[in-house]
């Protein structure tokens, strides 16, 4: 009886550490809420109170006449895109951030960056913190790979509270908890 008692509280501990990873999604955020991508945007403010991670898809939506570029840092204080890591002109870029570390992001046409069409993200590994700014970025350039860039429409989804995240998980725990008291009481 006691092995059995010992086995199930091991079964149980091993579900709750399982089923705690559950609630991880990642997060799409559209660039500028409902303003979108354009010259009217204020995306160091936009941008202040989000964490992004890894996973996290980036939605731009903006008129014909602009671009998203991903650049480097160099790139971003120099409002350069001659050696854009990726870019699109769709009207709908989606980019999925793939690697920790700082994104930048401007609109290519000339006098559009130094306007403020210009983005910087700094994303944390999946499951930290991170912060985001528009302020000058580090000397230093990364190699990271570029994110997928697609076109299409996006939807805008926050990121769930704890408490959604884990009701699945929870319901899977009581479950598993009530099999496992119902065949022990066969056993008494």
């Amino acid at each position: 009886m006691t092995k059995i008692k010992n086995g199930m509280s091991s079964l149980i501990v091993l579900v709750i550490i399982c089923c705690s990873n559950l609630g991880v999604r990642a997060a799409t955020y559209t660039v500028g809420d409902s303003s979108g991508w354009g010259l009217s945007g204020s995306y160091g403010s936009w941008a202040s109170d989000k964490t992004f991670a890894v996973g996290d898809t980036l939605v731009f939506s903006y008129a014909p006449g602009h671009t998203v570029d991903e650049v480097s840092a160099n790139d971003y204080k120099a409002c350069a895109s001659s050696n854009s890591i990726s870019s699109d002109s769709s009207g709908s870029t989606s980019i999925t951030l793939k690697t920790a570390g700082a994104h930048y992001f401007i609109c290519s046409v000339p006098g559009h960056c130094g306007g403020g069409m210009k983005l910087s993200v700094n994303v944390a590994a999946a499951g930290g913190s991170s912060s985001s700014t528009t302020t000058s970025p580090p000397s230093t350039t990364t190699t990271d790979s570029p994110p997928s860039v697609t076109g299409g429409t996006g939807s805008t989804f926050s990121r769930p509270s704890s408490a959604s995240m884990l009701s699945p998980a929870w319901f899977l725990l009581i479950t598993i908890c009530v099999i496992v008291v119902s065949k022990s009481s066969f056993l008494c």
